[in-house]
């Protein structure tokens, strides 16, 4: 089955798209407890999660993910809901869709499918048939709801990124990738930003995105961003960076990323050859609308290099080059790339 591509379209009318920002975040401020799951607000307080939607579309985005990160079996089971997958999945994409109809212009329902949790073989118990397994149920409660691509996002393993993305394909439904380059300038399981582009190679549907959400903050992740279009400057590549640099006050995470600093990020991102920038952790609804103004503000311009990032956005946490190799030295000075 070949699935549409409504990513594409969009982007050809509007060149550069607007996605949501953070929603546990969001959903903390709006009464979610630590230690519950924000998946079962789908049921319990529907309304809660259309007004987070609602909020991201009057603050501009294009697309908004649905609240099923932590939608597959191997998730819910830490709730006892591991045998609620369809319904909870299928709710989750209904709302947004409830949301988007409504908005009077096109808004993209995105699928948001996080990791499961579980290491696959031969580092842990999972197989990896089992683990498309876990994603094609989630997948068919999404689709079954309304949404209209597979957003696989804050991945740290390629074969569990590639498990989802087949599970997508089996599905019908048309998929993009990301992945949390957290560590080092990498992913947790060693991947880095410029080898995105082939974790899916070979499979018989290509991804209608990737790129990197999450991580350690705005400018790390604009370093990434860099990376992964020098690699392939004609891709679709995603940016969602989490809100500044995140800080405990007490007991609580702060953001420490102003709207006028995403603002900033966002006309970075797009010069860096992002076509979709959005914000993940501690991205508010007036984070979104100053990255909304900015967005449409903008005309792209010169290239970044890591040193106008820095100065423009604040110093990186990652410490080492992405291109964290033997020839990590080289390549910085021959590039300037580097991660301060």
């Amino acid at each position: 089955m070949t699935a549409t591509n409504p990513i594409d379209a969009l982007i050809a009318e509007k060149g550069v798209l607007l996605a949501d920002g953070a929603t546990g975040t969001n959903l903390f401020a709006m009464g979610l407890e630590a230690g519950e799951a924000p998946e079962l607000l789908n049921e319990t307080s529907p309304e809660t999660i259309a007004t987070l939607h609602q909020n991201f579309v009057d603050a501009g985005a294009d697309i908004i993910l649905t609240n099923s990160f932590g939608g597959t079996r191997h998730r819910l089971k830490l709730h006892h809901a591991q045998d609620r997958v369809g319904e909870l999945n299928k709710r989750a994409a209904e709302i947004a869709r409830s949301v988007a109809d409504k908005a009077g212009r096109k808004v993209i329902v995105a699928g948001s499918i996080g990791p499961t949790g579980e290491l696959l073989m031969p580092l842990g118990a999972m197989t990896y048939e089992d683990a498309v397994d876990a994603f094609a149920e989630q997948i068919e409660g999404l689709k079954a709801g309304g949404a209209e691509v597979a957003w696989i996002e804050t991945m740290s393993a390629p074969d569990e990124i590639r498990a989802a993305a087949e599970a997508a394909i089996r599905v019908g439904l048309p998929y993009t990738y990301t992945g949390s380059f957290d560590t080092a300038g990498r992913t947790m399981m060693g991947l880095l930003p410029k080898d995105i582009h082939s974790v899916a190679d070979g499979l018989s549907q290509t991804p209608l995105g990737v790129g990197a959400n999450c991580g350690v903050g705005a400018a790390d992740i604009l370093a990434s961003l860099l990376d992964m279009t020098d690699a392939k400057p004609e891709a679709t590549v995603i940016v969602k960076g989490n809100c500044g640099i995140p800080e405990f006050r007490g007991s609580e995470i702060h953001y420490s990323g102003t709207p006028e600093l995403m603002a900033d990020y966002v006309r970075l991102a797009v010069d860096a050859g992002a076509k979709i920038v959005g914000g993940c952790c501690g991205t508010s609804f007036a984070h979104l609308a100053a990255m909304r103004k900015a967005l449409d503000g903008h005309t792209k311009s010169v290239r970044p290099t890591v040193e106008t990032i820095v100065e423009r956005i604040g110093p990186m946490r990652n410490k080492i080059a992405s291109a964290g190799s033997a020839e990590a030295g080289e390549g910085r000075r021959e590039r300037r790339r580097s991660r301060a």
